[in-house]
């Protein structure tokens, strides 16, 4: 595949400096390196994301994740690789990515099971998140970014 154009970050000053100020501006919430890292890769797998889906996926095996838990990653529910903080998180993720699936976006219930796992500032940094990975993901796949271009 061939990219339409330069990542548009690449392009507008600023842009990726910016995007990621928003990451860095996540780490001090208690959310574990590897739960954010596999909400990225849930979202990128819905979004069809190729670049992120490699990107997370690469990530997650340099912090030590499992074969197992990166390649289940998109059958979540129906593995026994994930804790329940984890599963909520995934959830989320799925429910914000996907906000025009059902009525209601982001039902009580997966934002309540959140809730019970992650504190304020943690559920504020599982949102900033899984809209940023959302943004990266519009990003190279509106302008087809070829899987390795990253990096």
């Amino acid at each position: 595949m061939q990219a339409r154009l330069k990542n548009p970050v690449m392009l507008i000053p600023g842009a990726l400096q910016a995007l990621l100020a928003l990451d860095k501006s996540t780490e001090a919430a208690d959310v574990p390196y590897v739960t954010r890292k596999l909400v990225h890769l849930r979202a990128s797998q819905i979004n069809g994301c190729s670049v992120c889906v490699d990107m997370h996926a690469r990530e997650l095996k340099k912090a030590g994740e499992k074969d197992e838990r990166v390649f289940a990653v998109s059958a979540w529910r129906e593995t026994p690789y994930f804790n329940d903080a984890e599963r909520a998180a995934l959830a989320l993720a799925e429910a914000t990515t996907r906000l025009s699936d059902r009525a209601d976006a982001v039902p009580d219930d997966i934002w309540d099971e959140a809730a019970r796992h992650y504190d304020e500032k943690g559920l504020a940094a599982l949102v900033v998140q899984i809209a940023l990975i959302n943004a990266f993901n519009r990003l190279n796949a509106a302008t087809r970014q070829p899987v390795g271009a990253w990096g």
